[in-house]
């Protein structure tokens, strides 16, 4: 019996790797290259979006990369941190979509099934200019 729970625990963190690296791959082709066709190997069929400000399914999702392209050519996010439990994998992001600025730190959770991101939900927060702690955002 223990060498049953040892091999599935090996499995189980196998796909929590895998899922992290899914996003990891899915956020430098959709946020940093804007390349919809590299992006969208990473969905399922189906693509659940709860931001309210995007609209639902891959095509939703397909036009706010354009949006991202066309309005913001130098736009950057680091992956912070990543974390997974089951299939939903959690990224900690600071965006900056005009070289320069402050940016934004987001958290960004996505769902997957069969190593397809199939739902996303965020929260984005603006990095003040006069923080009110000095802990940092990231």
């Amino acid at each position: 019996m223990t060498l049953s729970l040892q091999k599935n625990t090996g499995s189980d963190a196998s796909k929590l790797e895998a899922n992290k690296a899914i996003v990891l791959a899915f956020y430098e082709a959709a946020i940093n290259r804007t390349d919809f066709e590299a992006a969208s190997k990473f969905l399922g069929s189906r693509y659940v979006q709860h931001n309210p400000l995007i609209a639902d399914g891959i095509e939703g999702f397909k036009d706010f990369l354009a949006f991202l392209r066309e309005n913001f050519p130098g736009l950057r996010a680091e992956v912070k941190r990543v974390f997974a439990d089951g299939d939903f994998v959690t990224a900690h992001t600071h965006g900056v979509r005009v070289p320069g600025d402050r940016g934004s730190a987001i958290v960004d959770i996505f769902r997957l099934e069969e190593g397809k991101i199939v739902e996303h939900w965020d929260v984005i927060q603006p990095i003040p200019e006069q923080p009110l702690n000095q802990n940092g955002m990231f």
